[in-house]
């Protein structure tokens, strides 16, 4: 059967590529982004009596109101800005179908998305699926990641239809500042570019910063999606539940390609983490908790040959391995976990033609013991 790929270039993830290597040869899995504790026992048993109590139909297809009316009220409380349960707030798959469905929706043949590389990597290839084109904006870890607002002035133009940022920044571990998201404001003021603003890691910020939600800033609130993950928050990946919030107009574009994508989110989960959502503390007491694991494990490996800038905020710390080796950075992350039974991420992929700058991401949301054992390697390199 002959066919024409729409992705002509693209393989396997690096994170099925990492993990599936960390399995057969038995190493310290700090690859992929997942936690591997439990989730509390107490959103399980919310989710048991969800079932028992009969949500096992279709939810709304714009997501269970109690749901929504508990995000609205933390959006409320924590940003002081609001967003309507009914008409501007939508449950998702995940915070990727999410993404998926925002791109879906505004993003045409020969538009142009501007992208800030390193990137998560479903963003790209979503662009390209419904005909758009990446504009890339690379971010330098010679600079600590940090934005350069004149040359995204110098990237928008006509064509311009949409703007991704995320933070706390996946794979970096950054935090964008509120100077920063003032000077996305003022760059798309008076402008059609959506913003899709990835804040999944929203929870997950340290050292006493504050998370920049783009919902914060009213000029940009009016065009921006900002989208959440439940997995993320509490510790339980494989549920795949997340969230999108936008305006009225802009969410109702919005909602007519996701109900023909996937129409309503499981019903007893959501029913589950609206119980859940009335104790705050539950999301509130999680950027203390994550920075402790930060700490924790970079105080392990604080006599290695590895440099390293403490994360910010999300679950991830690159490493620094050019005082070590000039290898590259994929056939090493490969290497030590064959060889030193490590996986990690390689930072490389997720750049502009494959830009190699010697950092791996690892991800410390491990129990102590998985991050004692990943030390005790790390330390021998």
């Amino acid at each position: 059967m002959q066919y024409t790929s729409k992705l002509p270039n693209l393989g396997t993830t690096i994170f099925t590529v990492m993990s599936a290597l960390a399995k057969e040869h038995n190493a310290v899995n700090l690859s992929q982004g997942f936690p591997d504790f439990d989730s509390d026992k107490k959103l399980v048993d919310l989710l048991s009596k969800a079932m028992n109590s009969g949500y096992n139909h279709y939810a709304p297809m714009r997501g269970l109101l109690e749901l929504k009316e508990a995000i609205a009220k933390k959006f409320d409380s924590l940003y002081a800005t609001t967003y309507h349960p009914e008409s501007e707030i939508t449950i998702t798959a995940g915070a990727t179908q999410a993404i998926s469905t925002t791109i879906t929706a505004f993003v045409n043949k020969g538009d142009e998305v501007i992208i800030f590389q390193p990137a998560y990597d479903s963003y790209q290839p979503l662009v390209e699926l419904n005909g758009g084109k990446v504009i890339p904006v690379q971010l330098r870890a010679s600079n600590n990641f940090k934005v350069n607002w004149n040359e995204v002035r110098a990237r928008i133009n006509n064509n311009t239809k949409m703007i991704i940022v995320n933070s706390p920044h996946n794979p970096t571990g950054t935090v964008f500042s509120k100077s920063d998201m003032l000077d996305l404001q003022e760059l798309t003021k008076d402008t059609n570019i959506i913003i899709l603003s990835d804040e999944v890691y929203e929870h997950m910020v340290f050292d006493d910063l504050q998370h920049q939600s783009a919902c914060m800033f009213p000029d940009l609130k009016s065009r921006t999606f900002v989208v959440g993950s439940f997995c993320k928050t509490f510790h339980n990946t494989g549920w795949r539940i997340g969230y999108c919030c936008a305006p009225k107009e802009l969410m109702n574009e919005f909602v007519k390609v996701h109900q023909y994508i996937v129409f309503g989110i499981h019903h007893p989960t959501q029913k589950a983490i609206a119980d859940y959502m009335q104790n705050p503390e539950h999301y509130l007491g999680l950027s203390q908790f994550y920075q402790e694991r930060r700490d924790f494990f970079l105080n392990l490996i604080k006599t290695s040959r590895f440099k390293f800038v403490p994360a910010k905020g999300s679950y991830f710390q690159l490493l620094d391995y050019s005082e070590i080796t000039n290898e590259n950075d994929v056939d090493l992350a490969k290497r030590w976990t064959i060889e030193k039974k490590i996986a990690s991420i390689p930072l490389s992929v997720f750049n502009t033609n494959g830009l190699n700058e010697k950092v791996l991401r690892f991800c410390f949301a491990k129990k102590d013991d998985t991050l004692k054992r990943a030390a005790d390697i790390l330390n021998t390199i």
